[in-house]
């Protein structure tokens, strides 16, 4: 199978919102009020948590049925906590980004807590965000500075 390719782009409305389209979908990213947001949607590490959870959720299926496991019920809760410190640039002792992350799984399956356990943990093995969550991910930037045409007088 070739690599696949996915892409999201965007428009900042204001200094919290940012309007992203992935395929043809649309979705807003807004800090909370308590943030200096307007609360139009999930702020970004909520959309980041929100994106393990899927992941998961998609994999932890896609093995499920590899093993024919059916799952009547999947409940995946993601948290982690944050020191926002370095984000609002008051400290660079502590990573910006979260110090933990707890991922918790309620599983109602047709299989024994063993086989329930193998099907977590191929599928953290396999999931992509959690790739991504776990370990280094090379990123590059390209920076295009928009030039404004000046006013010519006619």
């Amino acid at each position: 199978m070739s690599n696949l390719s996915f892409s999201v782009k965007g428009e900042s409305h204001n200094a919290t919102k940012f309007e992203a389209k992935a395929r043809d979908f649309s979705f807003v990213i807004d800090e909370p009020e308590s943030l200096g947001g307007n609360d139009e949607g999930p702020n970004p590490v909520e959309y980041l948590l929100g994106s393990y959870a899927g992941c998961l959720n998609v994999v932890i299926h896609l093995v499920a049925r590899e093993e024919s496991v059916n799952i009547n019920k999947l409940t995946i809760a993601v948290d982690g906590e944050l020191d926002p410190s370095k984000f609002i640039g008051k400290s660079g002792f502590n990573r910006a980004g979260f110090l933990h992350i707890n991922v918790n799984l309620d599983v109602d399956a047709d299989a024994d807590e063993i086989t329930i356990n193998r099907i977590i943990n191929t599928a953290k093995q396999r999931c992509p965000v959690n790739d991504n969550l776990s370990n280094v991910t090379p990123i590059s930037y390209t920076i295009r500075k928009s030039v404004v045409p000046e006013k010519q007088e006619i």
